[in-house]
């Protein structure tokens, strides 16, 4: 409870900071220039509250780590975080992304983590020339608009689709799969790419509604059962999934429910219930968070109190990127992006380097497979393939 209110409280904070960003920047004086390669800004780009704030929480919370460490380092408030709160609504994402182009102090943008928010507000970022590192934004298609601004710290759903449909067949055997999706640009195009890899081991489909738009999921439930499927794949976020899991539990379903990393979050076993979350399967182009490496584990824990969640360590490792281009001199956007096309740059999460689509380099390229156990936690099972 501590850590949920914590959360909420943080996120409410954040929602000031957006709405005052352009009065902030129109009130500082034009002669407050940067010195050296200090005096700019970072900024996060995400969903601080909202039905997904978890997951924007996380990769704030690992990006915001990064800036302090590099500042403490330096003795000063040399580089200056600041916080977008798009509530991971794309119908919301472009407004706030107009306020973060006002500020001409930010060479860069940890996010957006969402892909229905990234096709809304990217472009507008484009247009500003501020480059962007996704720390999970996994649609394929993202990478195919020409934006010379984005960049992907991941590995899209052309890996995560195949991994999750290798992982539903070769761990779990099953002959029979249901599959639906809540018809965001996340979700469907995940769930399209799983549902192609399966072929005729996917007997029937079905659509739900956004998360926090739907709480009776009878209707699919009736379907999984009667399916006589043995595993369902849910693309979509973990407030559906977890309710989906805690009805298919309810109606005496004995399969396994399997999802994306939309799902990997404690919120996915606090909507099912605990013990109906046990077994669920999730999937994630990212490694085990406690498997990162130098000091990040301890370091996040005692910044936090709580334990690095998903994709805290990509974000974080996404903001190192960016203060060793400004280490380096790279203190325009003009440069910052230049600097990220040729960026060969080993993390506590990975290696990273960008295709000239912004694609994580293939090299790079993992996805593992978690499972919920009886304390409502992910706990890492397996890295599976992605061909």
């Amino acid at each position: 409870m501590r850590q949920v209110l914590a959360r909420a409280i943080g996120g409410l904070a954040v929602i000031g900071l957006v709405a005052g960003a352009a009065a902030c920047n129109s009130s500082s004086s034009s002669t407050d220039t940067a010195s050296g390669n200090c005096g700019y800004e970072l900024a996060f780009f995400g969903a601080l509250t909202g039905s997904a704030a978890n997951l924007g929480v996380n990769i704030e919370q690992g990006f915001e780590l990064a800036i302090q460490q590099y500042n403490t380092k330096k003795g000063s408030e040399c580089i200056k975080v600041q916080k977008f709160d798009s509530q991971g609504e794309p119908a919301v994402a472009p407004g706030v992304a107009r306020s973060l182009v006002a500020n001409k102090k930010i060479l860069g943008i940890v996010g957006p983590p969402f892909s229905g928010e990234s096709e809304a507000a990217d472009p507008i970022f484009e247009e500003a020339g501020i480059p962007t590192i996704t720390p999970s934004a996994t649609r394929v298609s993202l990478s195919s608009k020409g934006w010379k601004t984005f960049h992907r710290a991941v590995a899209n759903d052309d890996a995560q689709g195949p991994a999750a449909a290798n992982y539903i067949s070769d761990v779990l055997k099953a002959e029979r799969v249901f599959i639906a999706d809540d018809q965001s640009a996340y979700g469907a195009g995940l769930a399209e790419v799983v549902k192609t890899k399966l072929g005729a081991k996917v007997v029937d489909t079905d659509k739900t509604e956004a998360d926090g738009k739907q709480t009776d999921f009878s209707a699919v439930v009736q379907k999984v059962v009667a399916s006589k499927a043995t595993a369902m794949f849910y693309g979509g976020y973990y407030q559906n999934g977890g309710l989906i899991r805690k009805q298919l539990t309810a109606a005496g379903w004995k399969g396994t429910l399997v999802g994306g990393d939309g799902m990997k979050d404690p919120g996915f076993a606090k909507s099912a219930g605990t013990a109906a979350a046990v077994g669920t399967v999730v999937t994630c182009p990212c490694s085990p968070p406690e498997k990162a490496g130098g000091t990040f584990v301890a370091d996040y824990k005692a910044k936090w109190n709580v334990d690095a969640g998903t994709y805290s360590d990509v974000a974080y490792d996404a903001a190192n990127i960016y203060l060793a281009g400004i280490d380096a001199g790279n203190t325009t956007v003009e440069k910052m992006n230049t600097y990220l096309s040729t960026v060969n740059y080993t993390g506590i999460a990975n290696t990273y380097k960008f295709t000239s689509t912004g694609e994580l380099d293939p090299a790079s390229i993992k996805v593992w497979a978690f499972k919920f156990d009886a304390a409502g936690n992910t706990v890492a099972d397996q890295e599976i393939k992605t061909a």
